[in-house]
């Protein structure tokens, strides 16, 4: 299981750095044109914090704890309480991802489930999907098959054309497998 959650996550997931002009940073951008200003406004500030550490995160090589419970304090701050910007759902995933490296699996099933409830139009919603169908699929996590093949199916439905599906799909047909089972059938389809 441990081995198909790397691989799905690291080929799924490479799209969620935060490069793209959200509404703090263009904010951020009107105001650097303007007078100079002191004081940003709360969703200015919630978004340079979780940027901070967003940005530490991403250098880190080994996860400290710590920053890590900060990251998704931040995240989550940022996201509940800018819920306008563009990036407040990217955040909410970042927090999940975040809380999940460091085994506070949970924690990650609630930020996934409020990004899938609070942002229904939120373009990459269905890799919030994938993400807590995946934190179902795993034996080791919150091992509860039947609830992965209600959202592996529900993605296939709603995002029948997207990499989710086929993913999900793949996942269908290799639910309950130990990863024993996976490498083998791994191994004989390359034969």
């Amino acid at each position: 299981m441990l081995l198909r959650f790397v691989l799905l996550f690291t080929s799924s997931l490479c799209f969620f750095s935060c490069n793209s002009n959200s509404i703090a940073e263009k904010k951020q951008d009107e105001k650097k044109d303007t007078i100079p200003v002191v004081e940003l406004d709360e969703c200015s500030k919630r978004f340079n914090e979780a940027k901070r550490l967003d940005n530490i995160l991403l250098k880190a090589t080994v996860v400290n704890n710590d920053i890590a419970e900060q990251a998704i304090e931040a995240f989550h701050k940022f996201s509940s309480n800018c819920k306008t910007d563009t990036l407040a759902p990217v955040f909410l995933i970042k927090a999940g991802q975040v809380a999940q490296s460091i085994r506070k699996y949970t924690q990650a099933q609630a930020f996934f489930t409020k990004c899938i409830d609070d942002f229904p139009k939120f373009k990459s919603r269905g890799a919030a999907f994938f993400l807590l169908a995946q934190l179902y699929d795993d034996a080791s996590i919150l091992n509860n098959e039947s609830e992965a093949r209600t959202i592996y199916h529900q993605i296939i439905r709603e995002y029948p054309t997207s990499s989710y599906a086929n993913d999900a799909k793949a996942c269908l047909q290799n639910l309950g497998k130990t990863d024993e089972e996976l490498v083998k059938d791994f191994l004989n389809k390359n034969k």
